[in-house]
């Protein structure tokens, strides 16, 4: 499925049951193929859920000069307005972290909960020359990127990692792919993080507790949460991509902190 949106196709599956909405957008440099494993336990708890691929990823379209966390909260506030299915949980996974928080405060009303995997929800410490520079040498070559996205599960592979990593090796082969990676690389997440303080709508920060991406998982989760005033919930053992790695684990954290939620 997909729908039109300033000048590009935005593509999403759709579980199509009845229930709450949850809205799951990846992050950098994956697909929405990231789910696969977490978004059947959601729908088994009653949940309808949605997959949404961020521009320049998947199948969705890699035309846009804006592809910063903003850009994509504007994708995400105009599918569910498309959907039109009442307010959503927003699940989001590293880079959407930072677009979690600029929707919650841009469009409140669509938005039940939102919940930050692995967030980069903040402008970061900048990391020392040679680390830069490895950074933009993995965003440029194909190989390399699907060799630090390997990287980033730390106690296992995910039982689909085989058929996600073909998938996604093919994706970033198409052209404009990479060139959307690096602009994702180089995008101001300031103008997100600046609206932090406007978030009212109920939260939580998962993150694994062996997530490579932060010196030290616990404090970023624990930072974040108390910036948005949400709460924290670690996956053993998790890299970078809990909801992957972890699925069953991850979705009973998130169904606990729905259920709290609910009944308050």
């Amino acid at each position: 499925m997909e729908i039109s949106f300033e000048g590009g196709r935005i593509a999403y599956d759709d579980s199509r049951n009845d229930g709450p909405l949850v809205l799951c957008l990846p992050g950098m440099g994956v697909t929405r193929k990231t789910y696969d494993l977490f978004r059947p336990l959601l729908v088994e708890a009653g949940y309808r859920v949605v997959t949404m691929d961020l521009r320049g990823e998947g199948e969705t379209d890699a035309v846009w000069a804006d592809y910063a966390p903003d850009a994509i909260g504007r994708d995400a506030i105009a599918l569910l307005r498309h959907l039109d299915a009442g307010p959503a949980v927003l699940f989001t996974n590293s880079y959407t972290g930072a677009t979690a928080v600029w929707a919650a405060a841009e469009a409140p009303e669509l938005f039940s909960a939102i919940v930050l995997s692995a967030p980069f929800a903040r402008v970061m410490p900048k990391p020392n020359p040679v680390m830069r520079a490895a950074i933009r040498v993995v965003g440029r070559f194909r190989p390399l990127w699907m060799m630090y996205w390997a990287s980033l599960f730390k106690t296992c592979k995910p039982a689909n990692f085989a058929e996600e990593k073909a998938a996604l090796s093919a994706s970033l082969a198409e052209p404009g792919r990479m060139a959307a990676l690096r602009a994702m690389v180089a995008a101001d997440v300031a103008p997100c993080e600046a609206r932090m303080p406007e978030v009212r709508t109920s939260a939580l920060v998962v993150m694994g507790t062996e997530d490579p991406d932060f010196p030290d998982p616990a404090a970023e989760a624990r930072l974040v949460a108390g910036r948005i005033n949400a709460g924290v919930a670690m996956i053993e053992g998790a890299g970078h991509y809990p909801h992957s790695e972890f699925p069953a684990e991850t979705a009973d954290a998130v169904l606990t902190f729905l259920r709290s939620h609910q009944d308050a």
